[in-house]
């Protein structure tokens, strides 16, 4: 409950949500409307199949041995990052609209921490899954000769490190004692933390596509120097067509989270002619979609998982 004195001078550990939504400007309906109803359950949709796409992707990757492989136990904790984005954004969908007056600083904070720990968790993996495939490429071989237990050794790092990294707000770093500083689309965030944020995951994008292009020249180059052989040339297939899929799922991983990434900077920066809260949610939504087109890709671009999502399917033993 609202309280009118401050734990500490200057602070406001003691008020409502809604307080630092009044102050910043973004103003919450207490009635729900008919769009409200139309976005929570466009959302809860999009969730549910996010959910189930991305579990039936580490599924596939759990039940076939083609899949056992350091690039394929990195795209599975990327599966299971999208499978936390949705859950995540499922949360997130009972807990908006009028329903955020009623949260408290702490449950606002958990909300917020649930999906900045999926996309740091995204933004990690990608980043292994990038140096893993540099490795590989530029050492001329299809797969890592990594072992499991480092592979998972990694995992678990990425997780650690995306959890700290959701937890940094509430470990400090907002506005409750500094309302001047606060964001207009997270209200309790510090404008200087949302411009940390989006500087390092806008910075980790450009290395990532740098690392890609590179990888890219390579291939194309290395290829042309190959003999006819068919060996050689299944080889070279498989190496091109993984590194399709791969940098396909980057490239979409990209398009989908830099709009939302841009107006958080422009919002950290205090941009009063930018109109955050006008694109919020569609560059919301949009950032939502990307854990529901990997798992269209994986179809798509891979023989082998798309037998294997049958298999799975139809209640079938995957082949090794």
């Amino acid at each position: 409950m609202d309280t009118n004195t401050d734990d500490i001078e200057g602070c406001y550990y003691n008020r409502t949500v809604d307080f630092f939504y009044e102050k910043s400007g973004k103003n919450i309906s207490d009635h729900w409307r008919s769009h409200d109803y139309v976005i929570v359950s466009l959302g809860m949709t999009v969730c549910f199949i996010v959910i189930f796409s991305n579990l039936l992707v580490m599924g596939a990757i759990f039940k076939n041995r083609r899949f056992h492989y350091p690039i394929y136990y990195l795209l599975g904790n990327l599966a299971l990052a999208d499978l936390f984005a949705g859950v995540s954004y499922l949360h997130l969908m009972f807990h908006t609209g009028p329903w955020t007056i009623k949260l408290s600083q702490h449950q606002w904070f958990v909300r917020q921490g649930l999906i900045d720990t999926s996309l740091i968790a995204s933004v990690l993996n990608l980043m292994a899954v990038a140096v893993e495939r540099h490795q590989t490429i530029f050492n001329i071989q299809l797969h890592s000769k990594m072992s499991t237990r480092c592979v998972f050794i990694i995992i678990m790092c990425i997780w650690l490190v995306a959890i700290v990294m959701g937890l940094v707000p509430t470990m400090g770093w907002h506005c409750l004692c500094d309302l001047e500083n606060c964001s207009t689309m997270a209200p309790l965030f510090s404008r200087s933390y949302l411009v940390f944020w989006g500087v390092l995951n806008l910075l980790t994008f450009f290395i990532m596509v740098a690392v890609y292009t590179r990888i890219f020249v390579y291939v194309r180059h290395t290829s042309k120097q190959m003999s006819q052989h068919t060996t050689q040339m299944r080889h070279k297939e498989t190496v091109f067509n993984l590194m399709k899929t791969v940098s396909m799922i980057l490239g979409c991983f990209v398009l989908c989270w830099t709009p939302g990434l841009v107006i958080l900077l422009l919002d950290g920066l205090g941009c009063e002619v930018c109109e955050v809260l006008r694109f919020e949610k569609y560059f919301l939504v949009l950032a939502e979609s990307n854990s529901f087109f990997n798992p269209i890709i994986y179809s798509f671009r891979d023989t082998d998982m798309r037998r294997t999502f049958k298999e799975i399917l139809c209640g079938k033993v995957p082949t090794s």
